[in-house]
């Protein structure tokens, strides 16, 4: 049996963009959908470690770049949804922390507490009195400063999305399951998808297609006739600890550079998983697992030189992060949009900017504002689950086992 439905924008991509362009779709009474072929977040959004930064990291050097001013006004916007005062309703997401905290490895005193005033941003670091600073930065010699980027739980996030959307999301098979017709500007005419499970067909008219699957709008692309799709990926190398660990947002910033930036999740008693990036992720792209752990493990006892490593396993990911091409393969300023007649191509850059990716997406869709029989049509269709985080993946142990591997 063979369904055809006309919808005015089909998003590929299930992770934070493609959700949050779906949620401003639907709630500007688009006819909305939105197909995922793995799980929601895979990728990008679940490995994250799910600061909303406000731009301050691009300031470090002095100046207030076109990524600070891209990004400054996002902690207030997320704060609003996080808060349920804003569309859409995060309420249900769960905080990790309301900010992060700022320590410095250098002596430049008095330097930490100025860069946001004097770069213009909305979040500006606040210098935290001795007797205030978490017990792990009690000791630090240098300026420790507060900054009012709350830190969400990702998969959390996600799983606020999907139940505000599920109506709205299915599961496909992009390699057995899916066909695009494609018209000679690249554009996409009609989607043909396949149910894997029932056998049932549907045909999909798009008005709009998005793709916001982060590395497979690649793939996607290449789909549509472009033999040389504008996509670079920029990898991470993360580190993981767990164990008895307090929980801690921080950044550990040393010059104009990130050294080290650390975020906390609590997964039970007596047990927190640390996410560690910066600097220290993107160096580790080119050593091994024992490498990075090996100098991972100074580098922390350097910064927070009271945190005991003594009882902790570790482990380590690797994550792409896919953006439009730039000139120079470095990080794009803000939000990429590319259009191929009817095909939007987005890329949000960062977490913390998916709000705006949506809303220059949804400036370019134009609806018809009609109603869709969609929940009687998509009844018999798989949704998709939510990625599992980094942590449940990994092989863990301690770090004296790989060093002895």
């Amino acid at each position: 049996m063979q369904s055809i439905m006309e919808f005015d924008a089909v998003i590929f991509g299930g992770g934070a963009a493609g959700l949050w362009t779906l949620d401003r779709l639907s709630a500007g009474g688009c006819r909305a959908l939105l197909l995922e072929s793995h799980a929601l977040g895979r990728g990008q959004t679940v490995a994250s470690q799910g600061i909303i930064h406000g731009g301050l990291k691009y300031t470090l050097a002095g100046m207030l770049t076109k990524s600070a001013e891209a990004i400054r006004d996002m902690p207030g916007l997320w704060r609003e949804c996080l808060e349920g005062e804003r569309i859409p309703n995060l309420s249900t997401t769960k905080l990790r922390a309301s900010c992060c905290y700022l320590w410095r490895t250098d002596s430049i005193a008095g330097r930490l507490g100025m860069i946001g005033a004097k770069m213009g941003l909305r979040i500006a670091p606040h210098t935290v009195p001795e007797e205030h600073r978490p017990p792990l930065l009690a000791h630090c010699t240098g300026p420790v400063a507060r900054l009012d980027e709350q830190v969400i739980a990702p998969v959390s996030f996600l799983n606020t999305l999907r139940e505000r959307n599920l109506s709205r999301l299915l599961k496909i098979d992009a390699e057995k399951g899916l066909h695009l017709e494609c018209d000679a500007t690249g554009g996409i005419t009609r989607i043909d998808l396949r149910n894997s499970d029932t056998g049932e067909e549907l045909v999909l008219r798009p008005r709009h297609v998005i793709l916001a699957a982060g590395r497979g709008n690649e793939q996607l692309l290449r789909m549509t006739g472009h033999e040389s799709p504008q996509v670079q990926r920029r990898p991470l190398h993360m580190v993981m600890l767990r164990g008895d660990l307090p929980e801690f947002q921080g950044h550990c910033v040393d010059g104009s550079r990130t050294r080290v930036t650390i975020t906390s999740e609590r997964l039970g008693p007596g047990q927190v998983v640390w996410q560690v990036g910066g600097q220290i992720a993107e160096d580790g792209v080119d050593q091994s697992e024992a490498e990075l752990l090996s100098r991972t493990k100074a580098e922390l006892q350097e910064v927070l030189p009271t945190l005991d490593l003594s009882n902790v396993e570790w482990s380590t990911y690797r994550v792409d992060r896919a953006e439009g091409k730039t000139t120079n393969g470095k990080r794009p300023e803000s939000v990429q949009i590319q259009q191929h007649g009817n095909v939007i191509v987005a890329f949000p850059t960062k977490l913390a900017l998916a709000p705006v990716m949506a809303r220059e997406v949804a400036a370019l869709v134009s609806h018809t504002g009609e109603a869709t029989n969609a929940n009687e049509v998509f009844s018999n269709w798989p949704r998709p689950e939510i990625a599992a985080p980094p942590w449940e993946t990994a092989t863990w142990m301690k770090l004296t086992d790989r060093a002895a591997a």
